[in-house]
């Protein structure tokens, strides 16, 4: 397979376009506004109820309406108003926060409070599964095609650092201000589409004439995914990965039942991939990873696997951070090859649908990797449930790499 050769000079190419400027502050935004959600919304949880199946219960309520809207979000991506699906699937974020505050203020009643939480995660899982598509699609346009690899670091550098001051805020803003943290929540989307409202409108890539009809749209994403075996490969790798080594969604037991760091521990360990995965992330801006991309792919997940296992059994809050750190590290480099792959590989008239096979993809490991993770735990004890997942990773890394030699291959340089 022939591609181009994806290295840029500039390191701060994508960062001089304004357009690219906006969407990079809305993802900052939106993702300290998330982080914030995700701690409030675990410690609140399990405060609740101590029951690690209701944090897995989190993630399943929020993918069954993400993976209802996905697939047709990707076919309208490509034919309306891609910055209004946005706009629109913000502001249905921004009231999820103050639905969170209203609830916990307004209800009583413990069970009740669980029930409607649930019913707001999953408006929020709609909102969110179609959102993707669209905001994916826009990233590829807010900059030139030989600057792709540079704009995925940028993006993914800046993410996870906001993702790492959201997630070390929020264990303290919880700590102090409790549940009106879901205020804040609904203040930082604001935020975020104020700014996405500067991005210069972008014409619509197809004609009514063009348009085909959604169910054939839909099959044409699935089926360009499905042929593409460097872009399966590295899909089903991340959706596995994350799937069986998802022992995130349990860090409110680790921070309570095994470390008992309390809330603000609980920031630190949400904080740790992000730290890693910011470092990864700016190497990746000097240094991307455009030879032998396929072995350092395999080699950063089967380093994920190892990292949970060490994990599980560590005692020591410390250790567990910096082992988290080393996770992120190891999750950012599969990020940055896989958004690579995406923004060269693909049409741009099939972005947003093949944008909506990965986010059914890699949007619902984390969410069913989280059921999975409250399932194990809840079957087979906390720490035997991640040792299980990430033992399940590296097994999944050594099968890829047997059959998918292409990945295994895939070089950019």
């Amino acid at each position: 397979m022939n591609t181009p050769i994806l290295t840029k000079k500039d390191p701060y190419a994508a960062l001089r376009y304004p357009d690219y400027r906006f969407y990079i502050l809305t993802r900052i935004f939106l993702a300290i506004a998330l982080q914030i959600e995700v701690v409030s919304i675990g410690w609140h949880v399990y405060e609740i109820t101590k029951d690690p199946m209701s944090l897995g219960m989190i993630g399943l309520v929020e993918i069954l309406p993400n993976f209802a809207v996905t697939l047709f979000a990707g076919h309208y991506a490509d034919i309306y108003d891609r910055k209004k699906i946005v706009i629109s699937c913000l502001f249905v974020v921004m009231l999820s926060g103050i639905g969170l505050y209203t609830i916990t203020h307004m209800v009583p009643d413990n069970n009740q409070q669980l029930s409607l939480f649930y019913v707001v995660i999953a408006i929020t899982g709609l909102a969110r599964g179609t959102l993707s598509p669209s905001m994916f699609s826009i990233l590829t346009e807010c900059v030139p095609r030989e600057i792709y690899v540079n704009s995925t670091s940028w993006s993914s550098t800046i993410w996870q650092i906001a993702y790492m001051l959201g997630a070390g805020v929020s264990g303290f803003l919880f700590a102090y201000i409790r549940y009106d943290a879901y205020l804040v929540v609904s203040a930082l989307v604001l935020c975020g589409i104020i700014s996405f409202s500067f991005i210069s409108p972008k014409p619509h890539l197809m004609t009514k004439e063009k348009r085909a009809p959604m169910l054939d749209s839909i099959k044409e994403g699935i089926s360009y995914v499905f042929k593409n075996q460097v872009f399966l490969g590295a899909l089903s790798l991340d959706l596995f990965a994350v799937l069986f080594g998802g022992a995130v969604a349990l860090l409110p037991i680790f921070a309570n039942d095994i470390l008992k760091v309390g809330p603000q521990g609980l920031g630190f360990l949400k904080a740790a991939p992000s730290a890693g995965s910011f470092i990864m992330a700016a190497i990746n801006i000097y240094w991307p990873p455009v030879k032998n991309t396929g072995k350092k792919l395999l080699l950063a997940v089967f380093g994920f696997g190892v990292c949970m296992i060490i994990f599980a059994l560590s005692k020591n809050f410390y250790l567990s951070v910096f082992i988290l750190a080393v996770s992120g590290a190891c999750d950012n480099i599969s990020v940055v090859v896989r958004g690579t792959i995406m923004q060269t590989l693909v049409p741009p008239d099939m972005k947003g649908k093949v944008s909506a096979v990965n986010s059914v993809f890699i949007g619902s490991s984390n969410e069913i990797g989280a059921f999975e993770s409250g399932t194990a735990a809840k079957i087979m004890g906390v720490v035997p449930s991640v040792i299980f997942g990430g033992t399940m990773t590296l097994l999944v890394v050594i099968f890829t790499t047997f059959r998918a030699p292409k990945l295994k291959n895939l070089n950019f340089e």
